[in-house]
C-alpha cells in the first residue's frame, strides 16, 4: 500500500495512492496535518484504515506534501552507512569519523522543522552561514510499533514502511562545530517523500538507490548510484542500536545513510548551487526531485 499527504482545497489531506501513483484517496483523518502520521499510529492501535473522505482524484491535481509533514520528534540518522561512502570520505576531513563495521554505527540527528515535501524547494542559506551544501540519497525507514530494546531478530516487526530522503548538509558546519546535528538542521534541509510504501510491498534491505544533479539550464547527471545490500549496519541493527534505552514510536523516521557519490566526495569538492535540482529514485518507492535556491 502506498500512503501520502498532500495540499487539495485549502487543507491538508492523508490517504491512498493507487498502484500505478496516478490517483490519491483521501481517507477520513481528525487532522490532515499530521498526514500519514495519524493513520500509522491508528494502525498501530490495532485499527483498521478510516473510511474515505472524499472522491479520488488524479494525482496531478493535487500537491503532494512529505508523508509526514513535521514528526513528533527528531528523526534518526545514520551516518557513514554504505562501503562506498565510508570509501570516499577517508580522505576527507571525516576521515576520523568512519566506523568500525564490527562495532557501532554512527548516529545524529535532524530536526523535525527540516522536513518539506517531494517537490518543495530547499533554501540555501546566506553564503556568510554555509556555502558547502551537499546532498545525500537515503532510504527512509517508517517505525510502525512502539518498542525498546528491540532485537535484531524482531526489528523487522516493527517497520511500518519506506519512503525516500534527502539528507541535505551543511558540510563547513559540520566542521565548524565538530558535530552534526546544526549542519543537518537547516529549515528545509530534509525533503521527503512522495508517499510511503508499506514494509509489505518493498524490501529495503535489497533495493537501488540513485541521485542526479540537474544544474540550471544543464542536464542531469548521475551522481549517486547504491545499493541496500551494501549498507555497513542494515535496517536490523540501526534499529536495534536506536532502540536501546529508548522507545521507538509509531511514526519515528530511520534515516539508513547515502551510498558514494556526495559532493563533498570529488576532488574539488561539487557543492549545489543555486537554481541547481537534485532529484533521488529508490526502486519499488519512487523519486523526490527538489529546486535548491536561495529563499
Amino acid at each position: 500500500m502506498r500512503m501520502a499527504t498532500w495540499h487539495w482545497g485549502g487543507r491538508l489531506h492523508a490517504g491512498t495512492v493507487t498502484p500505478d501513483g496516478r490517483e490519491v484517496t483521501p481517507l477520513a483523518v481528525a487532522s490532515g496535518a499530521t498526514g500519514v502520521l495519524e493513520l500509522i499510529e491508528r494502525m498501530a492501535q490495532g485499527e483498521g484504515l478510516p473510511r474515505e473522505a472524499g472522491p479520488r482524484l488524479p494525482l496531478d491535481a493535487v500537491t503532494l506534501a512529505a508523508p509526514i509533514p513535521q514528526p513528533r520528534r527528531n528523526l534518526f540518522c545514520a551516518g557513514r552507512n554504505y562501503r562506498s561512502h565510508a570509501a570516499e570520505l577517508a580522505t576527507t576531513v571525516f576521515r576520523e569519523s568512519l566506523p568500525a563495521e564490527d562495532k557501532w554505527p554512527i548516529l545524529f540527528t535532524k530536526f523535525p522543522e527540516t522536513v518539506i515535501g517531494p517537490h518543495d524547494t530547499v533554501r540555501l542559506p546566506d553564503p556568510a552561514i554555509s556555502a558547502q551544501i551537499d546532498y545525500e540519497s537515503e532510504l527512509a525507514v517508517i517505525i510502525g510499533r512502539r518498542g525498546r530494546n528491540i532485537s535484531r531478530g524482531r526489528a523487522m516487526d516493527h517497520v511500518f514502511g519506506y519512503t525516500v530522503l534527502n539528507d541535505v548538509s551543511a558540510r563547513d558546519v559540520q566542521v565548524r562545530h565538530q558535530q552534526w546535528v546544526l549542519g543537518k538542521s537547516f529549515d528545509t534541509f530534509c525533503p521527503m517523500g512522495p508517499w510511503i510504501v508499506t514494509a509489505d510491498e518493498v524490501d529495503g534491505r535489497s533495493t537501488r538507490v540513485r541521485g542526479w544533479v540537474t544544474p540550471r539550464g544543464g542536464t542531469a547527471e548521475l551522481r549517486q548510484d547504491g545499493h541496500t545490500r551494501d549498507l555497513i549496519f542494515d535496517i536490523p541493527a540501526l534499529i536495534e542500536a536506536c532502540s536501546r534505552g529508548i522507545t521507538l514510536l509509531p511514526g519515528d523516521i530511520v534515516a539508513t545513510g547515502t551510498p558514494a557519490g556526495v559532493g563533498m566526495g570529488f576532488s574539488p569538492p561539487k557543492w549545489l548551487q543555486p537554481g541547481d535540482r537534485f532529484r533521488i529514485e529508490i526502486d519499488g518507492i519512487g523519486a523526490i526531485d527538489n529546486l535548491f535556491d536561495h529563499g
